[in-house]
């Protein structure tokens, strides 16, 4: 039986022109076929289209401000608006820092273009997350915190850069009605609006009526008792309209409570408020002392208010109060009718 011969793969190199040494030609080429010029220029065609719809995209995220830029810290006026945030928290500030340090900045600020002549930006909201990178910065030197992560608005007049602050951080953070009513006094006086109701009315018109309202409330706190108070972010609402409205019941009131805050200046929140309690609670105090008007019922009388106290307060006695104050009503209400017909 004849032996068969075993069939080898032979080796192609580039330089056996697609054969080995010895064998027949091969009638297909090693080597794969070239594309045609046709889809070449389409490929090339198809990756400039990629690229300038890429290039579109870019400058578009850029123009809108939707795209997130690195900028040095040195850049950045942080004083370009007047800041509606008058305390930072050092624990809240601590943990914030905490977490740049070890996550990086995760959540960019809003920042403007200023027109000064220099390249430099006004910031709009993340004044917390500024402050806690520029500490970063200065503590550790690291060139990491030499920049900030933020978005480039397009805001062009001054009102619209406040009313994006503030509703950035009507968002994230829990201001103050004296917070919210400083920054609406402060534009006002600026000339960014012509009067404290319009700078409330622009800044707050998402809020509803009866929150706008106190705001206004607070900015009256603000013009008759800024100068005095050390703490005012920290005045609760209730004590805030209290205040107003004693202030606007009693213009000297507001003197003798300027004068107790600058005697005994409070070092604290907490005393400065306890302070105003005890003011407002001694400004409140009757004007005519009390006394015995007949036997058995005692009259404590002050501006606006009038109490009867006593055995002698019997029921008989208020109906026939009762009775005398509809027939005085009556009597005014005739008297005054006379008057008018007589003009």
């Amino acid at each position: 039986m004849a032996k068969r011969k075993r069939l080898t793969v032979p080796e192609i190199t580039p330089q056996s022109g697609g054969a080995a040494s010895g064998a027949a030609p091969e009638t297909k080429s090693a080597f794969p076929p070239r594309p045609a010029p046709i889809a070449s220029v389409a490929g090339e065609a198809s990756a400039q289209a990629a690229l300038n719809d890429l290039a579109d995209a870019m400058q578009n995220a850029r123009e809108t401000g939707r795209l997130v830029e690195e900028i040095p810290l040195n850049e950045i006026a942080v004083r370009h608006l007047t800041r509606d945030r008058l305390t930072l928290d050092f624990e809240e500030m601590d943990v914030l820092k905490s977490s740049i340090r070890a996550r990086g900045q995760q959540t960019p600020i809003e920042v403007v273009r200023i027109d000064d002549g220099a390249k430099r930006y006004g910031l709009i909201s993340g004044f917390r997350r500024y402050m806690a990178i520029s500490a970063l910065r200065d503590e550790t030197g690291a060139p990491a915190f030499a920049t900030i992560k933020a978005l480039v608005k397009p805001i062009d007049t001054v009102s619209d850069r406040y009313v994006a602050m503030v509703e950035e951080n009507e968002i994230r953070l829990n201001l103050s009605f004296y917070e919210r009513a400083k920054l609406a006094a402060e534009a006002a006086r600026m000339g960014v609006y012509p009067d404290p109701e319009t700078a409330v009315r622009t800044l707050f018109a998402a809020a509803p009526p009866a929150k706008r309202s106190k705001i206004l409330s607070f900015v009256r706190l603000h013009d008759a008792m800024g100068d005095v108070l050390r703490y005012p972010a920290a005045i609760p609402e209730k004590l805030g309209l209290k205040l107003v409205a004693a202030i606007a019941e009693d213009p000297k009131r507001l003197r003798r409570l300027k004068e107790t805050l600058r005697k005994n200046i409070p070092d604290s929140p907490e005393k400065e408020r306890a302070a105003l309690d005890r003011a407002l609670a001694k400004s409140a105090s009757p004007d005519v002392p009390k006394r015995d008007v007949i036997a058995g019922v005692r009259l404590d009388a002050g501006k606006g208010r009038a109490v009867l106290s006593g055995k002698g307060v019997t029921p008989a006695l208020i109906e026939e109060l009762e009775a005398w104050l509809k027939a005085r009503g009556s009597d005014a209400a005739r008297l005054s009718h006379a008057k008018i017909r007589s003009l």
